[in-house]
C-alpha cells in the first residue's frame, strides 16, 4: 500500500515534468499557486533532481517553477478581485480553505502590506493564500507580479537545489540510498498524518458545528 503511495506521488510528478520539461514544472507550479493542493515540495525537488542528470539547469528550473506560480497566483488574484471575499467563503470549502486561514492571511498582508506577498511566498501554507488578500485589497499589478516571482524563485532554486545535491549523491552513495530507502514508509506516514489532520480540521461539517 505504502509503496503504491509513494509510487503514485513520484510517477504523477515524473509523468509531468519528464513530459513537459520546463513547461510541466511551470503546469505544476501554477496547480499549486492556484491553492489546489500539490505541495511545491514535492515538484521542485525532482526538478533539481533532472538538474543532477543534465536535463534541467538550476537556473532554469528555478526560473520555471517561479513562472507556474505568478500564473497561479494571478488566477487566485482575479478570483478575489472580482468575486471578493464571497467568492472565497463560496468555493473556499472546496478547496478545504476555512475562512480561519483567509483571516490569517489578511491581518499579515494588512500589518506588512505588499512586503508580505513576497516573505508569504517563502512561507509554506501562507504561500498558497497570500494572492487572495492582494487581490482583495486591489494591490498593483506590477509590484504583486515582481514580488510573486522573487519570492518564489527564492523557494524554488531552495527545493531545486535539495533535489541537485541529493540527486548527484544518489548513484555514488549506497549509504545515502539506503537511508532513504528505510525512510520511505516514515515519509509516507508523516504525509498521510499531516493530510488526515489538515482535512479533519478544515472539513465543512465539522467546522459549522462549532
Amino acid at each position: 500500500m505504502i509503496e503504491r503511495i509513494i509510487g503514485f506521488l513520484a510517477g504523477w510528478n515524473v509523468y509531468v515534468i519528464s513530459a513537459g520539461g520546463y513547461v510541466g514544472v511551470a503546469l505544476l507550479m501554477g496547480i499549486e499557486s492556484a491553492c489546489i493542493p500539490l505541495p511545491s515540495e514535492i515538484i521542485m525537488p525532482f526538478a533539481g533532481y533532472l538538474v543532477s542528470t543534465g536535463e534541467f539547469t538550476l537556473i532554469g528550473a528555478a526560473t520555471a517553477g517561479a513562472i507556474g506560480c505568478n500564473l497561479g497566483s494571478t488566477v487566485a488574484y482575479y478570483v478575489a478581485v472580482y468575486g471578493g471575499r464571497p467568492a472565497i467563503e463560496r468555493w473556499g470549502p472546496y478547496l478545504l480553505i476555512r475562512p480561519a486561514d483567509m483571516d490569517k492571511a489578511e491581518r499579515l498582508f494588512d500589518k506588512y502590506g505588499s512586503l508580505m506577498v513576497f516573505v508569504g511566498r517563502l512561507l509554506p501554507v501562507i504561500r498558497t493564500f497570500i494572492a487572495f488578500p492582494a487581490g482583495l485589497a486591489r494591490m498593483r499589478m506590477l509590484p504583486f507580479q515582481v514580488y510573486t516571482f522573487v519570492g518564489s524563485w527564492i523557494w524554488c532554486y531552495a527545493l531545486a537545489y535539495v533535489g541537485f545535491v541529493l540527486g548527484a549523491e544518489w548513484n555514488s552513495s549506497p549509504t545515502l540510498k539506503s537511508w532513504f530507502h528505510a525512510l520511505d514508509a516514515l515519509i509516507v506516514l508523516i504525509v498521510l498524518a499531516g493530510a488526515g489532520w489538515f482535512l479533519w480540521s478544515h472539513w465543512p461539517s465539522r467546522n459549522r458545528r462549532k
